[in-house]
């Protein structure tokens, strides 16, 4: 799609914040321009970085197993972060990141018009739920993942899922569990290629 080929061009090209200096690639964003369910994390990390695709990693394979189990191809989907480009040791976005790069993120939301906007940990979930009008609803991931909040935009309804970053499962195979049970949410969103 054109206008996203345009936003990674800017992106390519960007030096709003320092992450520029530090970056091996850019990571847009990558999926199904017409996705029923966009997924949104908050940074790129080392194999992002690497390769330019997001989720490629060890995060990505927990994510790709939750989807299989229900029955979500990646494909079908489209996934992002609010940074385009990693921060140094994979810390936390700063404000002033999040600030710079949002417009990307925003722009991205506009055109491939989700109905489900899928969060992966707290920094997504605090940046979606303000920008869709659910700052009054921000408690940390432990108490809202795996719940259904409706926003009403200007032009349609979006549903947001709050879930706890696939990384967590790395740190903690017990949450796997926890994770595969909050995406069973996703069964009554699926859509068809």
């Amino acid at each position: 799609m054109k206008k996203l080929e345009e936003i990674k061009n800017e992106v390519l090209n960007c030096q709003r914040c320092p992450l520029y200096k530090t970056r091996t690639n850019p990571v847009m964003g990558q999926g199904n321009h017409q996705a029923k369910i966009m997924f949104i994390a908050e940074a790129p990390g080392f194999n992002e970085d690497l390769t330019g695709h997001p989720f490629c990693g060890a995060s990505g394979e927990v994510l790709d197993e939750l989807l299989n189990s229900v029955d979500i191809k990646r494909q079908q989907i489209y996934i992002t972060n609010i940074l385009k480009c990693r921060p140094p040791e994979n810390r936390g976005p700063k404000p002033e990141e999040i600030k710079a790069c949002s417009s990307y993120l925003e722009r991205q939301i506009e055109i491939i018009k989700p109905k489900v906007i899928c969060t992966l940990g707290n920094y997504s979930t605090v940046f979606v739920f303000e920008r869709f009008g659910l700052k009054d609803q921000i408690q940390g991931i432990s108490k809202i993942h795996g719940r259904l909040f409706e926003s009403k935009t200007l032009f349609q309804n979006i549903t947001i899922i709050p879930f706890y970053h696939p990384a967590v499962a790395s740190y903690n195979p017990n949450m796997k569990q926890t994770l595969a049970k909050d995406f069973k949410i996703l069964e009554k969103f699926k859509q068809s290629d």
